[in-house]
Parts: C-alpha cells; structure tokens; sequence
C-alpha cells in the first residue's frame, strides 16, 4: 500500500492535536455555510408557498409566481389535432414564401430551438439552417440582414401573451373590427383566432424575410407596394390548388367547403395551433418546485431564485408566470445590424431602432422594448432584440449595468453570416460615441452590484426554467410537406 493510501487509513485519534483542530475548524466552518444557505433559502421557500414574494428595490406589490395549467393556454390547452397538423405542415413549407424558398421553420426551427441562432436573421435569398445560414450570392443574395432578432416561441400560445413582436405592433385591441391593433389597420381579416395567429399573417408580408424583392414574383411585387390583402390572397392560391392542402382545410375548419373557401387567414390559424402545442413548455424544474417538488431545483438556482425576486430586482419587469410583465423598456441593449430606418437628429443613414415609438409615436418609448419571457431562456441566444449577446451571463451583466455594457461592448458577440458590405452596416451605431450615448440616456435601469458568485446563482436559476422536453424538438418537424418542395435550407 502507498504511503498516501496509508495516510487515508489513519484514525482523526492518531493525529496530531493541531491537524485535529484543523478538521474542527473545518466542520465547523461547512456547518456555518450550511447553515447560511438554510437561512438564505428557507424564507423564499415559504414565501413562495404562500404565494407571496416581495420583490425589492422599487416593486411595488406581492410578486406571485403561480403554477401553470391548462387554462392558461388557448383551446384549455387542447387544440384541434387536425388544426395542429395543418399548421405543422405550413409552418415548413417553403410555398408561403414568394421564390418558394424559405419557410417559417428556417427561422424558427425546431432544431434550433424556435430561433435560428443568429443575432439576425438572413432571410429569403440566403441557404443553409441556424448558425451554418449564409448570405446566398447572385442576383439572389440578401439586400439586408432582417433588423431584429427571431424571438422564441415558446409558450405563445399562453392567453397572456396579448402583444407579439419586439416591439407590440400586433396586439389584442377588441376596439377594432378584427380584435387586433396591426399595421395594416381595416385590412386586417375578422376571422383571426387569437394574436399568434394574427402575427403570422405577416412574415409573409416582409420582402427581407419571405416574399423577396420587387420583380421576382407577384407576392414580391404586392409586398413591396404595401399591398399585403394581395399577398395574403396569392399565397391562398397556392394553397387552394393543391389537393392534399385542400383535404386537410377541409377537415381542420368546418366553413371550407371548397377550395375557393380557404384564406390565409385559415392558414394562420393553422400556424398558430400548431406553435401552441408543440412549443409549450411548462415543465421546468421551476414549475415542479411550484407544484410542491421541493428537491426539483439545485441550492444554487434557489439561491438565484432568491435574487430573481429579490435583491437582484430582476421580477420587477420579468414577473409573472412566464417571467414577463408584456410591457416595454428601454435597458440600453447595444444596436446592431441595419436598423430600422430611425434617425436621431443630425443622421439620416437609418441605422437607428426606436422600438415601440416607431408603434406609439410617443417620445417617451424611444428605447424600449417588450420584455421577453424567460421559459427556455438558456436555450434561445443569442439575446436582445437585435441578438447583440451571444452569452448569457454578459446579458445578466449588462442589466446590472448597462452604461458600462455599451461602452465596453464585445462585437465579437454578434452571430451574424459574413459579407463585406453588410459587415460595414454592423456596428455603425456602437462606433459612433453619441448614438451611444443617446442609448444610454434613455436606460430606465438602477444598476445594481451582484458577486460574480450571486451572478452564478441567477444563472443556475434562468437554466431551471429550461422545459427538458425542449431539448430534442426533432418529432416537431415533418418529413415531407404537400407542396413538395425541399424540407432542408
């Protein structure tokens, strides 16, 4: 036997009176921490038993984190499985586009955790799928990289949700004719659902996402005019020549008789159904610990939980549920890509995205966009509304602190396919010191200090709102979709 397995044998007697000091000491110490972490944790565990977690710094009211069921989603939670069907099979299929060649997938992919990967999307005219997507070449090559990020879409299919986009453009107004408040105004069809079928009326509107440039087809031409009731009508067709289509509206909608009777707007509920049930995520460790599972989370995520709803301050706008309140805040988050053609004074390149004012007209929401939930969270970088970070914790740093994050931002953050002249688009915000700046000042954070250690903590914390069925979504995608064109990008 080694000398060293010899030593472990040793009784704690046979040691010298200081080593057994030391192992006292020691003991006594891990009791202490242990004992902290019980003192830390025990008061949030029986706060969240009652239903009542007071957040901090400036929260006014109870926080109540509420176990999800059923009710809270559309159809109880139930929808049609031959409307889900339908919309799984339109959801990837390349015919909803103007050149026939992407899809709704190719940006929110089962395979990439309904996003895509990238900062920004590359939209129709590029190939490949997540973070292999290029720019395409040719006559067919992207113009611009799609200005906003591709949000998840996890659990949308929640009555909650009630606003849709970054930045709310599409939300649940029952003063309108149709329910919904969207650009498009009396346009809007009166036969949508809810609002996850109304936003998927409009991809298919976006000559940067789906319909493709003036001159390439007839959807392109409409969509560049701003003709979206013809756009909207020519994808209909496509639909309603195509057998196999016909059958399934047939047998998902009652009032389709016939081919001539199937409209987009069937098509978008459809889409909706299907993102509904595939994508809800409810099953976390966090919502088997609200259930009464108490060992379903780690010390270290009941602790980051305790600075979620605490000292961190995070519940003050990711609260709720789902971990948002649906409203709109300006946190600084640097501003990458194209933009959205918003200038502030003395620049006229368009590089700039005011966010909810572009929807409001209202000063005061320049900056600001709509909370993300949080369900998934781990699963679905890169993050903000343009995807500036590629890690997560430099998002939790940069709430902490936002002022410091965009004046020290990594550019090497962004997950964006190469090409020269939308390379030189990228950053033209961040290298100019007063859009900045400007940024800057409209931040409605109080920064916050939190040990590297605590920043652990919410880490552990937002990866325990990770639905393990979410980590293999393959059974989502089909083999092969009616129109018969290729499933891959």
């Amino acid at each position: 036997m080694s000398q060293h397995m010899t030593c472990r044998c040793v009784s704690d007697a046979a040691l010298p009176n200081h080593h057994q000091k030391n192992l006292r000491k020691q003991g006594e110490n891990q009791m202490r921490s242990n004992l902290r972490v019980l003192l830390t944790i025990v008061p949030t565990l029986l706060a969240l038993e009652t239903g009542v977690v007071q957040a901090r710094h400036g929260h006014h009211g109870p926080v109540r984190p509420v176990q999800v069921t059923d009710a809270d989603y559309y159809d109880n939670g139930a929808p049609d499985t031959t409307k889900v069907q339908l919309g799984k099979l339109l959801f990837f299929d390349k015919i909803l586009s103007g050149n026939r060649n992407i899809s709704c997938a190719t940006c929110h992919h089962a395979l990439t955790d309904t996003g895509d990967g990238l900062s920004l999307p590359a939209g129709e005219g590029s190939r490949g799928l997540g973070v292999t997507r290029d720019t395409g070449d040719g006559d067919d090559a992207i113009h611009e990289r799609v200005p906003r990020n591709a949000p998840p879409v996890f659990n949308l299919g929640a009555r909650e949700f009630r606003r849709m986009f970054h930045d709310g453009r599409v939300e649940v107004d029952t003063s309108q004719p149709s329910g919904f408040l969207t650009p498009t105004g009396d346009d809007f069809p009166l036969d949508l659902e809810n609002v996850l079928a109304a936003q998927a009326m409009f991809p298919v509107t976006s000559t940067t996402e789906m319909a493709g440039q003036t001159g390439e087809n007839p959807v392109s031409d409409a969509a560049a005019g701003g003709d979206v009731v013809t756009v909207w009508a020519l994808l209909a067709e496509r639909l309603q020549a195509l057998q196999d289509y016909v059958d399934l509206f047939k047998n998902a909608f009652p009032d389709v008789k016939r081919a001539e009777d199937i409209t987009f707007a069937h098509a978008a509920n459809a889409i909706a159904a299907f993102e509904a049930a595939a994508w809800r995520a409810d099953d976390s460790p966090f919502d088997r610990f609200l259930r009464g599972e108490r060992g379903a989370m780690s010390w270290a995520a009941l602790r980051g939980m305790r600075l979620f709803y605490g000292k961190a301050g995070c519940a003050r706008c990711h609260s709720g549920p789902f971990q948002t309140d649906h409203d709109f805040h300006a946190i600084g988050m640097p501003q990458i890509g194209p933009g959205k053609g918003h200038n502030s004074s003395g620049y006229e390149d368009g590089r700039e995205d005011f966010g909810r004012e572009a929807v409001t007209g209202d000063r005061l929401d320049r900056f600001r966009f709509r909370t993300p939930s949080l369900r998934n969270v781990a699963l679905t970088g890169p993050w903000g509304h343009d995807g500036a970070y590629n890690h997560l914790r430099a998002v939790i740093e940069h709430h902490l602190d936002p002022w410091t994050a965009l004046d020290d931002y990594d550019q090497g953050q962004a997950v964006l396919p190469s090409r020269e002249d939308l390379d030189a688009q990228d950053f033209v915000v961040m290298d100019d010191p007063v859009r900045v700046n400007t940024i800057a000042e409209a931040v409605e954070l109080a920064p916050q200090r939190l040990t590297d250690r605590q920043v652990d903590d919410l880490l552990d914390f937002l990866e325990a709102l990770t639905d393990p069925a979410s980590l293999d979504l393959r059974d989502d995608v089909p083999a092969e979709v009616p129109s018969g064109l290729p499933m891959h990008d």
